[in-house]
């Protein structure tokens, strides 16, 4: 009889470090974790998120829960679409300062 592996579930978290630019009110957290509910796709649909994915605000942070397979680089990319979309891309930079942290 053949071994049949189960998948452990993986839950993978993200935060975006919003703090100095909320601090010198450039971007507004809130308004990032909105964008990021309303475009993060799931199976190829926009605003398909479910329970396998949660995006939370937590003060200057945003956090991004993930069930499911989510790549931080696809996280990074919908970000510096925001950023592009609000004017500040020539002016901020997104930056990795750990493996699961954007600033």
């Amino acid at each position: 009889m053949p071994k049949t592996k189960k998948a452990k579930k993986v839950q993978r978290k993200f935060t975006l470090d919003c703090t100095h630019p909320a601090e010198d009110k450039i971007l507004d957290p809130a308004d990032l974790s909105n964008y990021l509910n309303e475009r993060i796709k799931v199976g190829g649909k926009v605003g398909n998120l479910g329970t396998s994915i949660a995006v939370q605000r937590e003060g200057n942070k945003v956090n991004v829960l993930s069930d499911i397979q989510f790549s931080k680089r696809y996280l990074k990319y919908l970000t510096k679409k925001y950023l592009k979309k609000q004017n500040l891309r020539d002016w901020l930079r997104v930056v990795a300062t750990n493996p699961t942290t954007y600033e």
